[in-house]
């Protein structure tokens, strides 16, 4: 199995590094497990709704550049479904069952992700209506991403 994050822009932030390569490191046991980043498009702060979609297209390209046509993407995005950690668990587990051993999770920019990126997602999900950083994204989906392995294997670390 591999699974694969592609997220938009730098992680600069080292007590994120540490747990993204903490749980990364407790994959390993299960996954090939990847980290992608593609560069963020520099922007102004006040940007009008075409500057923000040529943004979010530019990056959507880069984002595109990395994905395999073999691959099961889930983009992640506020309007997508939620779903419970065993509902991942179980959802992951069949893509393994039937023959999808390639799954990818794309984290969008600071505005979200391109309308190209969406379409070629096989799904979205949502962990809520919350504004996360897309940075801390990162970590909160490996996490989930972990845990949904450790339910997979009946282990009591999701209690």
């Amino acid at each position: 199995m591999n699974i694969k994050i592609i997220g938009v822009g730098r992680l600069k932030e080292k007590y994120l590094k540490q747990g993204i390569e903490e749980y990364a490191k407790r994959l390993s046991k299960f996954a090939k497990f990847e980290v992608v980043e593609v560069p963020d498009e520099k922007a102004p702060e006040q940007l009008s709704e075409a500057e923000m979609l040529q943004v979010k297209e530019r990056e959507g390209e880069r984002i595109l550049d990395k994905i395999k046509d073999r691959e099961y993407v889930f983009a992640l995005a506020i309007l997508g479904k939620e779903r419970s950690s065993e509902e991942l668990a179980a959802e992951i587990d069949k893509l393994a069952t039937y023959g999808n051993s390639d799954i990818t999770f794309v984290i969008g920019g600071s505005l979200g992700l391109s309308k190209a990126v969406l379409k070629r997602a096989d799904t979205q999900i949502s962990f809520g209506r919350f504004t996360l950083p897309h940075q801390l994204m990162r970590l909160v989906l490996t996490e989930q991403v972990y845990r949904a392995y450790m339910i997979n294997a009946g282990s009591p670390y999701h209690k």
